[in-house]
């Protein structure tokens, strides 16, 4: 019995001097990525301009470091929580636990040098070496245009800085080590011209994340074959929001949208009133920040229209928006 209970103690202190290691190796080794770059962003008008456009319009790096107002109609960003952050994203969102979103105004990124910022947009790595989560989407942004990149860091500088201490994250095991082995080294490419539609038009749906609100996702992976067919869920406080197909299936998604009816259907909210269009609990509403992307060019629109005609048609039927407190409502 002495040996078998000498066994079985040697066994389980293997095992934990296994785990030990494994939990070092994976604390220590990763995230692998690069140093954050040495450089210096020279923040011209054009380039502030540029970055000004990306961030309010294309990337929407303010939609969820802000605050958004549920009252109207998309949840206008709150005016004065321009970029504080302090959002949290959970299991509604299909989150394994808490993200906050950070405050990325000069009042906390001040220490940041432009390399830092540059490395955490592009690879998903902070300024202190650790791991940011993919729900901002590094992975698309580590493939765009350098120039457009800076142009993004550039304007963020010049936002109004706003004291506001974000919790830390909180992520579920195994997912607080999973994460640290996701960041990567992005592989940047040039913005092709507009004359090149589709191609541009694909730039600007990866600026945009388009996929990441509307392919289906099961367990933080999309799911295959079903790329812009929409249907994740986002479950808030105000209903489950649902967002729709927009491959150029004809029953299902764009596929009967002329160019005209899909460009309509952001500049509609350009207008300085669309912001406060009053809504109820329970009243229809959308989780795309549609009166953002309204500021969009006519040119840009119409590109992402032509490169998401090009796109797998998919029939998946959206029942886009559940009020709270029901389990079913009509499209």
């Amino acid at each position: 019995m002495k040996i078998i209970y000498k066994i079985g103690l040697i066994l389980v202190v293997f095992i934990v001097v296994v785990i030990v290691c494994g939990l070092l190796y994976i604390n220590l080794a990763f995230p692998k990525v690069s140093p954050a770059p040495k450089m210096k962003i020279n923040a011209t008008p054009e380039l502030l301009a540029r970055g000004e456009y990306l961030v309010k319009h294309v990337a929407l790096c303010l939609d969820c470091h802000s605050e958004r107002d549920w009252n109207y109609y998309s949840g206008p960003i709150k005016e004065g929580t321009f970029g504080k952050g302090g959002e949290v994203f959970d299991e509604g969102e299909g989150i394994p636990g808490k993200i906050y979103a950070k405050n990325i105004t000069p009042a906390a990124l001040a220490s940041w040098t432009d390399g830092e910022l540059y490395r955490a947009i592009t690879a998903g790595v902070d300024n202190k070496g650790e791991p940011l989560f993919p729900l901002m989407p590094y992975e698309n942004f580590g493939t765009m245009d350098p120039e457009d990149l800076n142009a993004i860091i550039a304007y963020i500088r010049t936002l109004k800085p706003i004291p506001n201490n974000v919790p830390v994250h909180s992520l579920d095991f195994p997912m607080n080590l999973i994460v640290r082995t996701i960041p990567q080294n992005g592989t940047p490419t040039k913005r092709p011209p507009e004359t090149d539609t589709i191609a541009y038009g694909r730039y600007m749906v990866n600026a945009a994340s388009c996929a990441a609100c509307h392919t289906p996702m099961e367990k933080g992976n999309p799911v295959p074959g079903m790329d812009f067919a929409g249907g994740f869920e986002f479950k808030t406080p105000v209903g489950t929001f649902r967002p729709a197909n927009i491959t150029p299936d004809n029953e299902t998604g764009i596929g009967l949208w002329t160019e005209d009816a899909f460009i309509q259907r952001f500049k509609t909210y350009e207008k300085p009133e669309s912001m406060k269009i009053k809504t109820k609990l329970g009243d229809f509403n959308t989780f795309m920040p549609v009166t953002q992307y309204a500021g969009m060019t006519v040119a840009d629109l119409k590109a992402i229209y032509k490169y998401l005609r090009t796109v797998k048609p998919v029939h998946n039927k959206v029942n886009k928006f559940t009020p709270p407190e029901t389990k079913t409502a009509g499209m």
